[in-house]
């Protein structure tokens, strides 16, 4: 495996090809998808003040209790959420089977606390996976490793329970074992009851709650026993900040809320699998107040921006109380999609592209021998490339498959020796014009 070059906070790369992925077969379809949509819904989305609002606010079991009582999102239709996904150009989706406040939204034999004790009474979970297979989307989890609610989980001390520093709490004593066997016995359930699973997204370690505080190991073994092809991700060992990265205990590294400046690379200066994860506001779960929304064209420049490092990204809603995704939410990812549907071939199954710096004008991603250049930012003269005349083939707009004005001078300078030249100024052909003002892109063709 040949080594990539860091430089100035620019990518030099010294193989031919996007991405490697002879090291970890599993992930090759993952690495192809490069998109997918994360949902985060729960009992959280009845309050409306995000999915940590009970460690916020401090609230204890017995005052969440009501908004359990009254959980029935009769709007629940997922396959509406998988036709939204799809649209957008999403291929995987990952959606919260319990979130820290310890709700199941799957038919657990483990607990009563579940969304089939609930007014709705049905397994969501079941509901989510059918309709996201159907459409040809690929399915995973997210499960959270702590748990709020149980009995069993560390509380006065722990640095994120609702209940931390409540005296009430300061001499319970706890089986911390009853609740490994608890939490590894759900994730059994998660990967035996609802058919082939595609990622096990895990959340999330803290401290000294990391590592083998979970048997971490003897879970990743199961894991892997019952689903030999899931992917997982590295929280088992890390949090969102962490980078750090063992294929024992998970397939790739999740930056949260934030992009690498550089790919991800292991201590051998190879590179490792990553995948932002990103609100689409400020918050994962439901927040009525929370209208600070990215818009899409930022989507686009964000989703190129990680595939061009070599990255997924795995953008999230939150749906409300009734099961609704967000109005805001669906028309962002219809504008997305409206992106997508012209350009995709640029960001399906590419990734870093090879011996070229990281231009000011944009990104640049590569799938063989096919460059994209994705121009999102004004420039003064032409996008220009160096070290490719004598290799390029043709040049076109990936939007509309027509030619792109190119050259191989520039005013004549004799600066120009070397490079081709794309002018986005002045067009040399009459019928030139921005074809995707967030992101035009262009395919250049190399000999083989």
């Amino acid at each position: 495996m040949k080594r990539l070059l860091i430089l100035a906070m620019n990518i030099i790369l010294v193989i031919p090809c996007a991405f490697n992925q002879d090291q970890n077969p599993r992930l090759q379809w993952w690495q192809e998808a490069r998109f997918g949509m994360f949902i985060h819904f729960g009992i959280y989305s009845i309050p409306g003040r995000g999915e940590w609002v009970r460690s916020v606010e401090r609230i204890s079991n017995e005052e969440y209790q009501p908004y359990v009582d009254e959980f029935n999102p009769y709007d629940y239709n997922p396959e509406e959420w998988a036709t939204l996904a799809k649209s957008a150009g999403m291929k995987y989706a990952v959606m919260t089977a319990k979130h820290h406040d310890g709700f199941c939204l799957f038919n657990s034999e483990l607990t009563d606390y579940k969304s089939n004790n609930s007014p709705i009474g049905r397994d969501l979970i079941k509901e989510y996976v059918n309709a996201f297979r159907d459409r040809g989307l690929k399915v995973g989890f997210y499960y959270s490793i702590i748990d709020w609610h149980h009995y069993d989980y560390p509380k006065y001390d722990d640095p994120f329970h609702p209940m931390r520093g409540n005296k009430k709490f300061k001499d319970e004593k706890i089986n911390w074992e009853r609740y490994l066997e608890y939490m590894h016995g759900q994730v059994r359930e998660l990967m035996t009851n609802y058919g082939k699973i595609d990622i096990l997204w895990l959340d999330f370690s803290y401290g000294n709650m990391k590592g083998e505080k979970w048997k971490a190991r003897e879970l990743v073994d199961m894991i892997r026993k019952l689903q030999p092809e899931i992917i997982l991700n590295n929280r088992l060992s890390g949090s969102g900040g962490d980078h750090s990265y063992s294929e024992a205990l998970g397939d790739f590294i999740t930056p949260e809320q934030s992009i690498p400046d550089n790919p991800l690379l292991d201590t051998g200066g190879d590179p490792v699998p990553w995948e932002t994860c990103l609100t689409l506001n400020n918050n994962w779960g439901y927040n009525k107040t929370d209208q600070n929304w990215k818009s899409p064209e930022l989507i686009v420049h964000t989703l190129v921006n990680c595939v061009s490092k070599g990255g997924n990204l795995l953008l999230n809603v939150g749906p409300d109380a009734r099961g609704n995704i967000p109005d805001e939410s669906k028309e962002i990812l219809q504008q997305v999609g409206k992106w997508m549907a012209k350009n995709s071939e640029s960001i399906y199954g590419c990734g870093m592209a090879a011996a070229l710096e990281k231009p000011d004008w944009g990104r640049i991603t590569q799938k063989g021998n096919k460059l994209y250049l994705h121009v999102m930012y004004p420039l003064i003269g032409p996008v220009k490339l160096h070290g490719y005349r004598d290799r390029i083939e043709r040049v076109r707009f990936v939007s509309t498959g027509s030619e792109a004005p190119a050259t191989d001078e520039w005013w004549g300078s004799p600066e120009s020796e070397g490079y081709i030249f794309i002018n986005m100024d002045k067009p040399i052909h009459e019928t030139f014009q921005w074809h995707d003002p967030w992101d035009t892109v262009i395919e250049i063709t190399l000999n083989e």
